[in-house]
């Protein structure tokens, strides 16, 4: 919504009253004050221990700078948390989707200044910002999101979002859930010092923060209905697995490759996450992901687990069975691109940021082009681990070390950094690399033997001559994990592996 209907709405419904009031505040404060110290303990303690160190070295003017970085690093904070994200879409530009949104907060109860911005990636969050003086509520809401997903779907996403405000609206929740993001940002570095102590906050927590999502779900699933709530659920989830590990991979892949940028990348998305075979890749990454979380550190329950949730319930409003009409769509899509190509040229540093990229088309490129931008490593990796000098020798090598058992290794000399990644999540961080690095082989043996691939974006799928139709990943998994290669090795014969 635009500033003139936040201003007009009343101020003082501003926060609705939480549905359930959290556990003791007896058992919440302590966990709250102990995370906050714990997040805040190593960068207090490099703060005050530099400058210490730096005076008694006999540089005093020196000292003043690990403070001065500090009191910069805070302002620096505070200046992004107020900046609003995001496009603006007004009621006048977006008729549809403010009248979707005006319809599910008024059917929430939800009486609050709304405001309604656009961001690139799939997102979909509602926070608080001061507008012209009235403090308000944000929906931020991805554009990929509104380009898949139905409005109905979309409805439920936005009911889910607005009833945070019920379920995260008592003060010790937000200041329990603001803890946890805190300390969970301190254990994203390689160096994580804190992490023993952490992980048992954290995980005494979870429970916590993963009611507020099943409850905003089944707030949703009571408005919408328990099948539009789930449908949204996993197109969401999914949609998100696709943009991370394919949408970016484009832009980093032509990046690397001629500076370009994939204009089209909207309708790339779309055309990809229609695929059978990446729909079905993006269902098995969401599972392998929901399984890894060593630290407790996931804000949302699996996807299972939601699902497991929902109440039973009917549609009582229907909305459209088919995405809503975006009026100013070509702009919102030109506007995304270019914050994304900005995004990029940020990450490749200062010189890139003088150099205008050239836009390439991803849906004109032939299969083949587009396979091969997306294949190119250099010389194969497991090629490389193995001293071998056909990718036909190579799988047979990394057979036989995942028939001994000593494929960890192997992924390990494939993978330096696997052995940076957090100990419980190395061995599927391990089969990860693995059959990586054997899906690109064994689909260049299989290639030259006359396989082909039904999907141009799949390049782990492929379709033998006589038209069966194989998932490398599925197979190459399934290898690594019960130590069975013969099913791979039938696929190598004499004729294949000369």
């Amino acid at each position: 919504m635009d500033r003139g209907t936040a201003g007009r709405l009343s101020a003082a419904d501003e926060r609705p009253a939480p549905s359930v009031r959290p556990p003791s505040a007896l058992r919440e404060w302590p966990l709250v004050a102990a995370m906050l110290t714990l997040a805040w303990l190593p960068p207090l303690a490099a703060a005050v221990a530099l400058p210490v160190l730096l005076a008694r070295a006999g540089n005093p003017t020196a000292a003043l700078l690990p403070v001065v970085v500090t009191l910069l690093s805070v302002l620096a904070a505070v200046v992004a948390r107020r900046r609003i994200p995001g496009r603006a879409v007004r009621p006048r530009d977006e008729p549809e989707l403010a009248a979707l949104v005006q319809d599910v907060a008024e059917r929430l109860g939800f009486r609050a200044p709304l405001l309604v911005r656009i961001v690139p990636d799939v997102q979909a969050s509602l926070s608080r910002a001061t507008v012209s003086g009235i403090r308000a509520y944000v929906l931020v809401l991805g554009l990929p999101v509104l380009r898949t997903l139905t409005a109905d779907q979309l409805a439920a996403v936005v009911a889910h979002e607005l009833a945070h405000v019920r379920h995260v609206g008592h003060r010790r929740t937000s200041w329990l859930l603001m803890a946890r993001h805190a300390l969970t940002a301190e254990l994203k570095p390689r160096f994580r010092p804190t992490a023993p102590v952490a992980a048992p906050l954290l995980r005494a927590t979870q429970s916590r923060a993963w009611r507020t999502e099943t409850d905003s779900d089944a707030d949703a699933a009571r408005l919408l209905g328990k099948a539009t709530t789930a449908a949204a659920l996993e197109r969401s989830i999914r949609l998100n697995s696709v943009y991370e590990g394919l949408g970016l991979r484009w832009w980093s892949v032509l990046a690397q490759h001629d500076g370009s940028y994939p204009q089209d990348f909207y309708d790339a998305l779309d055309t990809a996450v229609r695929d059978p075979h990446v729909d079905r890749s993006a269902a098995r990454a969401v599972a392998e992901h929901d399984a890894l979380d060593p630290y407790a550190t996931a804000g949302h329950p699996p996807l299972a687990d939601r699902l497991a949730a929902l109440p039973d319930a009917d549609a009582v409003t229907a909305y459209r069975d088919e995405p809503l009409p975006l009026r100013t769509g070509p702009a919102l899509e030109q506007w995304c691109v270019g914050q994304l190509a900005e995004q990029g040229r940020a990450r490749r540093g200062r010189r890139d940021r003088h150099t205008a990229p050239r836009p390439t088309r991803l849906l004109a490129l032939p299969p083949d082009r587009l396979r091969q931008l997306l294949e190119d490593k250099g010389p194969s990796p497991l090629q490389r681990a193995t001293e071998q000098d056909s990718p036909a020798r190579a799988l047979h090598s990394a057979l036989d070390a995942i028939a001994d058992g000593t494929w960890p290794r192997l992924a390990r000399r494939i993978e330096r950094g696997i052995r940076r990644a957090p100990r419980p999540v190395r061995p599927a961080y391990s089969r990860t690399v693995l059959t990586g690095a054997m899906v690109l082989a064994l689909a260049t043996v299989l290639r030259d033997a006359g396989w082909t691939h039904p999907s141009r974006w799949r390049t782990s799928v492929l379709t033998s001559p006589d038209g069966t139709v194989l998932d490398l990943s599925e197979l190459l998994t399934a290898a690594v994990e019960n130590g069975d290669t013969a099913p791979v090795r039938a696929l190598l014969t004499p004729e294949v592996a000369a």
